[in-house]
């Protein structure tokens, strides 16, 4: 006998000119306040509950109407992969739709298949749903009602709707109409109408080990007359091959397991789900859901789908991103490169801008196809809001002063952001400065507005500018080393010198801290294309060899280190101090002392939004970053 494996589903048929710099506002605040005022881009983060799709769909049913009088939605991811940022609608949708109204989500694990299930996807799961901001009311596996499933599947076969199936895989679909010759009339299988003992005792078997993977499947008997795929008699029950058997939560008590189908919507009227809503690639399967249910007698959960979200330019499915980790194209699942919801927070994505993205895309049936702009775009907005500002330079080239004593010191003051409830805080300004060496030329040209031989700049918030005289070069690189300037000081009732533009800048004063030195790594699309999967050599042949790029060398104002003991910033509910339960085991994680350090968030002014990297130890200071402060048009 032929053992291949059945089908789980049925298939439906098929350069311009520069312009200068402005200068950053500021505020006056002497004593820097914890900021309150920021709100991230989006107002209202549940307005996508209360107008539109998801407001029609609680209208369907409301509490209320009918017997329901409390809202119970659930997410169900299966614990075999990281969950990406195409999950972050599902979940804001279940459990904001459940606040929304009232009521509770469950975070359910749909553990039915063993094959590729494993403890460190289950943690992750339920990590990342806590960094999103949710708490799950319960959380359940489908594995907690085999025993009840099993019983349910007795009761359909006795009820006369379902039978124990022994065709190969080829069979099955010749029977759907499908394979060699497509089109032909569907017809039943030959063991459709064998008697209900006889499926029964052969279910029966093939819980007892009778019956190896491939060789007997307990099929549902829906009608294969209806234009619907999903009601070709779908699979309720089949055996995995022996070394895919053991089960994490029930051991080897089971040598077969339910099916999707006809898990899904029996779990669903077991914990008393009052709105089950999901992608529409299970539009159809609304009615073998509902059919089941009938079939059974059961309790009826309504079923609504919604466009998933899909991102261009990266690759999201567990298969393509384990081979970037086994080929070494990345460092890990949480490589801040990739885009599952580890790898965003590793970036430093704040959670509340996820959702605030997601809100913003707003919620209908159809797919929304976003490029990584967009999302970046809407990560910027919201960090723009939430996060302080320093100066930061990832390529340093020094500046002398000349006209200013060895020791010169002035104490300036500098705003962290727009908004005066984030404080000020004092640097010091010196003789010696460095600044980003994209910020000289050594040949000036009328285009050019920052420092260059004979041109006056300002540098931010110091009080007066900078005229640039001369400049060293190492004799063996040919390279600027030091740029020398003098202070444009005016003298006593002259008007000061009004520069053109200005730049950021770090002191050299070790007394005061300055500079803080760190490794800064900017990150790029990790693809050169919007679709990776359709390069003609495979998505390995797209990726893009300047995906990362580090800078050594950078510099950060003294401003850091207050910023760093204030964190996390944003403060949101997912990031905050807590003690953590793990709900597999009951334990208690201890308290930390400090956040996260990817909570640690500021923008690098006139240069990106950075992070601190979890890598980084009391020696070395690492630094992502998470997104430029403008959209860059480049790939590399």
């Amino acid at each position: 006998m032929d053992t291949t494996q059945f089908p789980s589903r049925p298939k439906a048929p098929k350069a311009r000119k520069e312009k200068p710099p402005k200068q950053a506002q500021g505020a006056n605040s002497a004593k820097p306040k914890r900021a309150e005022a920021a709100k991230p881009a989006i107002d209202d983060p549940l307005s996508m509950f209360k107008v539109g799709f998801l407001a029609d769909v609680y209208q369907e049913r409301s509490i209320g109407s009918g017997a329901i009088n409390k809202v119970v939605t659930r997410f169900p991811p299966e614990p075999n992969g990281f969950l990406h940022i195409g999950h972050s609608k599902a979940i804001l949708i279940n459990f904001g739709f459940a606040k929304q109204h009232g009521g509770e989500c469950y975070l359910r694990f749909d553990d039915t298949n063993p094959k590729g299930e494993e403890e460190q996807y289950f943690l992750a799961i339920e990590e990342m749903i806590k960094w999103l901001g949710f708490e799950p009311k319960r959380v359940t596996y489908s594995s907690d009602n085999f025993d009840r499933l099993y019983a349910l599947a007795e009761a359909l076969i006795e009820k006369g709707g379902a039978y124990v199936c022994h065709c190969t895989k080829p069979e099955v679909i010749a029977q759907r109409g499908g394979g060699e010759g497509e089109g032909k009339p569907r017809y039943a299988c030959p063991h459709r109408n064998r008697p209900v003992t006889e499926s029964l005792a052969e279910f029966r078997g093939m819980r007892d080990g009778k019956y190896k993977a491939g060789e007997a499947a307990l099929r549902m008997k829906q009608n294969l007359d209806d234009g619907n795929p999903q009601m070709w008699d779908l699979f309720a029950y089949r055996i995995p091959d022996k070394e895919h058997r053991r089960h994490h939560r029930t051991g080897d008590k089971w040598r077969m397991y339910p099916t999707y189908d006809f898990t899904h919507c029996l779990c669903d009227s077991i914990e008393g789900i009052t709105h089950s809503l999901c992608t529409t690639e299970f539009e159809l399967s609304r009615v073998s859901y509902e059919w089941l249910c009938d079939e059974l007698g059961v309790y009826k959960p309504m079923q609504r789908e919604y466009g998933r979200l899909n991102v261009s330019g990266t690759v999201l499915s567990k298969r393509k991103i384990l081979e970037l980790v086994n080929r070494g194209h990345v460092r890990g699942w949480d490589d801040p490169r990739l885009y599952t919801l580890i790898a965003l927070r590793r970036r430093g994505i704040p959670p509340g801008s996820i959702l605030s993205f997601v809100n913003e895309l707003g919620v209908t049936k159809a797919t929304s196809n976003i490029e990584l702009k967009r999302f970046e775009t809407s990560i910027r907005r919201y960090l723009e809001l939430t996060v302080p500002r320093l100066m930061l330079v990832l390529e340093p080239l020094a500046v002398l002063i000349d006209d200013l004593d060895d020791g010169h010191l002035e104490m300036v003051n500098v705003p962290f952001s727009k908004d005066p409830a984030y404080g000020s805080h004092e640097i010091p300004f010196t003789k010696k400065v460095y600044i980003e060496r994209s910020d000289f030329r050594e040949v000036d040209s009328d285009d050019y507005f920052r420092l260059a031989p004979g041109k006056t700049v300002g540098l931010l918030k110091a009080p007066f500018p900078i005229t640039a005289t001369s400049f060293e070069k190492d004799p063996d690189t040919g390279e600027v080393t030091v740029v020398h300037a003098k202070y444009e000081k005016p003298l006593e009732g002259s008007a000061p010198k009004k520069p053109k533009s200005f730049i950021h800048w770090v002191a050299s004063c070790p007394t005061y801290g300055s500079p803080v030195r760190a490794t800064v790594r900017t990150f790029n699309p990790l693809f050169k294309s919007d679709n990776p999967a359709a390069h003609s050599d495979g998505f390995l042949a797209d990726i893009n060899p300047n995906s990362e790029q580090i800078f050594p060398n950078a510099m950060i104002e003294s401003g850091f280190e207050e910023i760093r003991r204030r964190a996390p910033w944003p403060a949101e509910a997912g990031e905050k101090i807590t003690n953590v339960q793990n709900s597999r085991t009951s334990d208690v994680e201890p308290a930390t002392t400090e956040p996260r350090p990817e909570t640690v968030r500021f923008q690098g002014m006139r240069v990106a939004y950075f992070c601190i990297g979890r890598e980084t130890t009391k020696d070395n200071l690492i630094l992502n970053r998470i997104v430029s402060l403008k959209e860059d048009t480049r790939k590399g």
